[in-house]
């Protein structure tokens, strides 16, 4: 399409791309009709025109063109919707005060757009429901902490996705990808097959391979990467690019040098109310005065004054949990899953070596939400930094290690999944079989798909989502969208 003052102007153009510098606006035009010394743009849109006029998005997005044209030069003083529906072409005559009004609205976007602070979500909009970014932005959720709403959330959260993680702990397999689909092979013969659109992340035990079609092919749909030892120790991780949200990361980094005490204590308070729950609903031996202790030292995380303090506060409580954690076992026979306290690296019995797996596989899980959420995994505020430790994952795998790990570990266990012969001493450590390991994968998938009422937005969900949605509000904290972070406690 030529310039205003050219002679011979094209009738018409398809997707043209046209900008303001002066608006800030970008465009593309699905056509432009040139006839006249005028311009006509054109959308194409589904459904059917609205009865009646109507500010709609639409309208908005055809008079904001129109708005661009204009200050290019251009003379264009209507514009054209047509409706693939009723194949009809609706004009709508440019009204001076409706651009105004228009222009009035990108400057205002425009200048929320450059501020730092972000503005607050709408209060029971129905048009929440209906987002794409429902569960990212989490108004209902928003709105509750900062008490600019007193009704219940609504169920916003978007299902959880048909995508699950993808598990090879066959040594010596080889991960590909072709025609769409993520092979798993070793020696030639075709282990498992499945969609890439099926699977969330890729996780790794040992020697195993994968090539770069599939690592390019990762990066490109957003699947993180994960690498475990040969035993379960969470290794490492691979991605894409980083996220865009900077002013997230910069506000990270500032409350973990300086103001992140009152985050590590809620996440401490957390997790030792959920040991105390834990223990009460499983314990098959009387417990009474341990679940006394515990409360107690829950409440007294709200006067702790230093990380140190908290830390020997949070190991106390650890010690008299893991002290009484043989007596939510079935030992039968007597003797098969002795537990003597938490030790590792490495675990010197079967129970701590499933403690130890479950708590890796948390960890990761945790690492992939903080990746998508846009944190820096290894910056944490309760857990120091330190290389290639995931500090932050760590900091809200506090919470979850009773409800998610300490259960997996508990059901595989009394329910005969994993028996005394899934076990291999070697060097004074003791490590899980192959079979043992894929019962234990199964089983802890499981626990991540198992539905819980949120004990504060009130609503269904599963542990999967729960991570998110828990990440998510860390981050509103720590941008100052909600006054405190309050950690997943169940009653």
């Amino acid at each position: 399409m030529g310039s205003p003052t050219d002679e011979n102007l094209v009738k018409s153009a398809r997707s043209v791309l046209i900008s303001s510098e002066r608006l800030g606006l970008i465009a593309r035009v699905d056509m432009i009709e040139g006839g006249d010394g005028t311009v006509i743009p054109v959308e194409y849109k589904r459904g059917q025109p609205p009865h009646g006029p109507q500010w709609t998005p639409e309208l908005a997005q055809l008079y904001a063109i129109g708005l661009v044209l204009r200050d290019q030069g251009y003379n264009c003083s209507q514009g054209v919707m047509y409706f693939t529906k009723t194949r009809r072409r609706v004009t709508i005559e440019f009204d001076s005060e409706l651009l105004d009004q228009v222009e009035s609205v990108v400057h205002l976007m425009r200048r929320v757009a450059s501020t730092p602070q972000i503005p607050p979500p709408l209060v029971d909009s129905p048009k929440c429901a209906y987002c794409s970014l429902v569960g990212i932005c989490l108004p209902d959720e928003t709105n509750l902490h900062t008490r600019r709403s007193a009704k219940r959330p609504r169920r916003l959260t978007p299902r959880d996705s048909a995508a699950r993680p993808l598990y090879v702990t066959e040594q010596g397999a080889k991960i590909g990808i072709r025609g769409g689909r993520v092979r798993v092979t070793r020696h030639n013969k075709e282990l498992q097959q499945v969609r890439a659109i099926d699977v969330s992340q890729i996780s790794v035990f040992g020697n195993v391979q994968l090539s770069s079609q599939l690592m390019r092919a990762a990066f490109s749909r957003q699947i993180p990467v994960c690498w475990f030892s040969y035993g379960g120790w969470f290794q490492g991780v691979a991605h894409g690019l980083p996220s865009k949200h900077v002013e997230l990361r910069r506000r990270q980094v500032a409350i973990a040098a300086q103001a992140g005490l009152p985050i590590a204590k809620r996440l401490v308070e957390g997790k030792i109310r959920n040991c105390r729950t834990f223990l009460r609903r499983n314990s098959r031996a009387d417990t009474g005065p341990v679940l006394a202790q515990l409360k107690q030292m829950a409440d007294q995380t709200a006067d702790v004054q230093s990380v140190e303090s908290l830390l020997g506060l949070e190991g106390a409580a650890a010690r008299l949990y893991f002290e009484r954690f043989g007596g939510m076992l079935k030992n039968d026979p007597p003797g098969t899953f002795d537990v003597n306290g938490r030790n590792r690296r490495p675990p010197r019995d079967p129970v701590n070596c499933l403690l130890s797996y479950a708590y890796s596989l948390l960890t990761k899980d945790l690492t992939a939400t903080v990746l998508g959420v846009g944190f820096d995994p290894y910056l944490g505020v309760y857990h120091r930094p330190r290389f290639g430790r995931p500090a932050l994952a760590l900091d809200l795998a506090e919470e979850f290690r009773p409800l998610i790990a300490d259960s997996v570990v508990v059901n595989v266990i009394n329910n005969g999944e994993i028996q005394s012969n899934g076990f291999v001493v070697r060097a004074q450590g003791v490590a899980m079989n192959q079979q043992a390991r894929r019962s234990f994968l199964a089983a802890y998938e499981r626990r991540l798909d198992h539905q819980i009422t949120h004990p504060t937005y009130k609503y269904r969900i599963t542990y999967r989502r729960v991570l998110e949605v828990q990440a998510r509000m860390l981050g509103a904290y720590l941008l100052g969208e909600i006054p405190e972070y309050v950690p997943f406690m169940t009653r």
